[in-house]
């Protein structure tokens, strides 16, 4: 499957952005980038709620963002109902944040990895599917605390 990813960056993470964009197409996948496009001082909630809207709305299947440790854009990220936004530091945290907690949200700390380790997290987060069964009932519980959230 052709998967839709929403890329988006502060100006730490434009680099391995712009790094890894290559690595995404060559995989097949459909790019659609938020922003930052530069070096120049840019705060991360606005690439990571725009980045994070696309997936909520389904104009994007999953989405990975960079900062430089990966924290606020999942903090952000994970303010909208349904997403689940992971930092992930190796293809272990990468593999189980979508196996068990179906993560459509990658958040990479760009300032602590390297190249090579960023392409292979972000491959093996794209590659790995949810696991289902006992963690179908986790995600539900979560779901039941946003709708309570929402009630306000």
């Amino acid at each position: 499957m052709k998967k839709r990813i929403a890329l988006g960056c502060d100006h730490r993470g434009y680099d391995a952005k712009r790094r890894l964009v290559g690595i995404l197409e060559k995989m097949g996948c459909q790019i659609t980038d938020f922003g930052t496009d530069s070096t120049k001082s840019y705060d991360y909630p606005d690439a990571a709620f725009a980045a994070a809207a696309a997936v909520q709305r389904g104009e994007c299947d999953v989405g990975v963002l960079f900062c430089g440790t990966g924290i606020g854009m999942s903090i952000t990220a994970n303010k909208l109902r349904g997403i689940r936004a992971a930092v992930c530091h190796d293809e272990l945290t990468a593999e189980m944040s979508r196996r068990h907690n179906n993560a459509n949200m990658l958040c990479l700390p760009a300032d602590l990895v390297g190249e090579a380790l960023m392409s292979r997290i972000v491959e093996v987060w794209l590659k790995t599917e949810f696991e289902g069964g006992r963690h179908v009932r986790r995600l539900e519980k979560i779901t039941e605390i946003e709708d309570k959230q929402c009630e306000r």
